[in-house]
């Protein structure tokens, strides 16, 4: 198919720039709300912080699930960087540093994750020419503003400086984010599309903060009312240590629960409390926002 470029008004020509123009709208929703300004002043729980890591790690198993089904798919190849951007292994051992070697049985995927993994699972199968969108809103602001929210919550949920509890954040084969994301631009930019199927990436592209936004509007709605008020992380610190010397004496475990991931998809929950189910997502929202900030 020969390549269109985008030429609605006032759009960008590179779809990589046409995405950030799309969704500029909702990113400075997302970035303008009581929740994300709290996170950046440190306000965030350790209780929090490993719900979070919980909806993100179904959230990814399904990304790349349907990644890996597409790889040879010429609306995604040129975008395929699984040992630069995938994040699956860092998550799992993420959870197993917060919740032990039988994390899988200690976490659960609330219904607005459950609602985000069914679209990336009906993307990736029924419209694959729509799964750069994802990948761009996911990884990019992963390696942008995740960057920011990893300092952050090193600090405030006094993780340790050896990078446990925040591998998600961390990006070993990539020694420049800022010229890998120029390459994953170029390589955007590159994508064989007419003018109909970059029109639809972009929807794609705000549906994926729809997604969470929804949940992140009844979150404003509970803390206006002042309800679900916790504990900081400075009352948890002991709690956060001891559950590194924990994890530290049963490494060993660790390696071994992990040597051989499971590779069912994980039973979905959908009895989770709403608070947990809120904070969880709304995460999610702020990694986003600000990862795309910085595009």
């Amino acid at each position: 198919i020969p390549r269109v470029k985008h030429r609605f008004p006032s759009m960008p020509v590179d779809l990589s720039e046409a995405l950030k123009v799309a969704t500029k709208e909702v990113h400075e929703l997302a970035e303008n709300t009581d929740f994300m300004r709290n996170f950046q002043k440190g306000q965030v729980t350790l209780e929090e912080f490993k719900l979070v890591t919980s909806s993100l790690y179904f959230v990814y198993l399904a990304l790349e699930e349907e990644i890996e089904r597409n790889k040879d798919h010429p609306c995604f190849t040129p975008v395929y960087f699984p040992a630069e951007l995938h994040r699956r292994e860092a998550l799992e051992n993420d959870l197993a540093y917060f919740y032990g070697p039988e994390w899988q049985s200690q976490i659960q995927c609330p219904e607005a994750t459950r609602q985000y993994v069914e679209r990336l699972h009906a993307v990736g199968q029924h419209e694959p020419e729509l799964l750069v969108a994802h990948a761009y809103t996911r990884y990019l602001g992963d390696l942008s503003g995740g960057q920011v929210l990893k300092k952050i919550a090193q600090k405030v949920l006094q993780l340790p400086s050896t990078g446990e509890g925040i591998q998600f954040f961390t990006f070993d084969a990539i020694s420049s984010p800022m010229k890998f994301k120029q390459l994953y631009r170029a390589r955007i930019n590159s994508l064989e599309m007419d003018a109909e199927t970059q029109r639809r990436v972009l929807e794609e592209a705000k549906q994926a903060f729809r997604l969470n936004m929804a949940v992140f509007e009844a979150l404003q709605e509970i803390v206006s009312r002042g309800v679900g008020k916790s504990q900081h992380v400075h009352e948890n610190g002991g709690e956060t240590r001891k559950r590194a010397n924990q994890t530290r004496e049963g490494q060993s475990s660790l390696k071994a629960a992990n040597q051989k991931p499971s590779t069912k998809r994980p039973n979905v929950a959908m009895s989770a409390p709403f608070l947990r189910l809120v904070f969880a997502l709304c995460f999610v929202i702020a990694t986003v926002a600000v990862g795309l900030y910085t595009l």
